[in-house]
């Protein structure tokens, strides 16, 4: 099979991804074999070729927004027939049996498999899944579309919901790449006003035409004291900004799995209860019950497609804010 991968981390620039022919994975108990039709391009993709995230396996085929139909069954995967759509997202496999999958938090499993990142991903004509973290999509939603909705919409959704917002409130969102672009759809389906600051013009004009009340640059101050904030971009720099524009007792999410250094900021930001929170990947029940709510609004997603022998542009592309919403891999036709 045709897939891109990753001998060792190295700076995008230097196009680290190699084009080649591997042998297609062969699905074991459980799990199920994916041709794969699309596969999105995140953020968390570009800090595993960079290796901001520590080398996990090597070689490594990325990706972790797959969509395609699955062609083989491995022993005792019988949920989904043959010719089934499915989506694969980020959170590949845990263990089911540690503390947190007991409790519930199985986003918090301390032996997870990371697709794209600890096992092979997207970024490749076939994948293979355990048929348990594989999402059911619907024929009638593209491709190109359904893929930025199996990472990018699932922890943002994630990150919606731990911010405590509902209707009336004030919502900033600070980077406005693929996450903040689903995410101001459905803060605006609930009845939220959203504030995007964004160091990109492109990204502003985006997010107004999405509903967003207000845009500014990534450390601007909004014209408003906002109810919860979220933080996409990975900068660490702009977590004393978005308290900065908190009221008392409001909620700072951070949402990505990687961020450079927090800055020293005063105490006084954080006083008058304002919270800090990271968000870990997702659990199934947030993939879920997203998608349903997805198909609800509909959430539409803004996707630069790109083919697979030009992964290594399209990352170069994210790294330099040239994605307007998201990007994505064209697999198979």
């Amino acid at each position: 099979m045709k897939a891109c991968s990753l001998r060792a981390p190295a700076l995008v620039e230097t196009n680290p991804l190699e084009l080649g022919d591997l042998p297609k994975p062969e699905p074991r108990a459980g799990e199920v074999l994916i041709r794969v039709e699309v596969c999105g391009i995140c953020r968390t993709d570009l800090h595993v070729v960079e290796g901001e995230l520590p080398p996990q396996k090597s070689p490594i085929i990325p990706g972790h927004q797959a969509v395609g139909h699955i062609k083989e069954r491995g022993p005792g995967a019988e949920r989904l027939p043959i010719g089934s759509r499915v989506g694969v997202a980020w959170l590949h496999k845990t263990d089911g049996t540690c503390e947190y999958c007991r409790r519930g938090e199985e986003n918090l499993c301390d032996r997870p498999q990371f697709t794209g990142y600890t096992v092979n991903g997207g970024y490749a004509e076939f994948l293979a899944a355990p048929e348990d973290f594989v999402y059911p999509l619907p024929e009638n939603l593209a491709a190109e579309q359904a893929a930025p909705l199996l990472c990018a919409g699932i922890i943002g959704y994630r990150c919606l919901r731990l911010s405590g917002v509902q209707a009336g409130a004030r919502l900033g969102l600070y980077g406005f790449g693929a996450a903040g672009h689903v995410a101001v759809q459905v803060a605006r389906h609930w009845g939220v006003k959203v504030y995007a600051s964004t160091r990109d013009a492109r990204h502003q004009e985006l997010a107004k035409e999405l509903g967003a009340v207000w845009t500014g640059g990534a450390l601007d101050a909004p014209p408003q004291k906002l109810d919860a904030a979220i933080v996409f971009a990975p900068a660490g720099e702009i977590v004393p900004a978005a308290l900065a524009a908190l009221r008392k007792g409001g909620r700072l999410i951070l949402g990505g799995i990687h961020m450079s250094d927090i800055p020293a900021f005063p105490y006084s930001l954080l006083y008058e209860e304002r919270t800090i929170r990271s968000v870990a990947n997702n659990t199934r029940e947030d993939g879920h019950e997203f998608l349903r709510l997805a198909a609800e609004i509909p959430v539409e997603t803004h996707v630069q497609v790109y083919p697979l022998a030009e992964a290594n542009r399209a990352l170069n592309a994210l790294k330099n804010d040239a994605i307007r919403g998201a990007a994505v891999l064209r697999i198979n036709n």
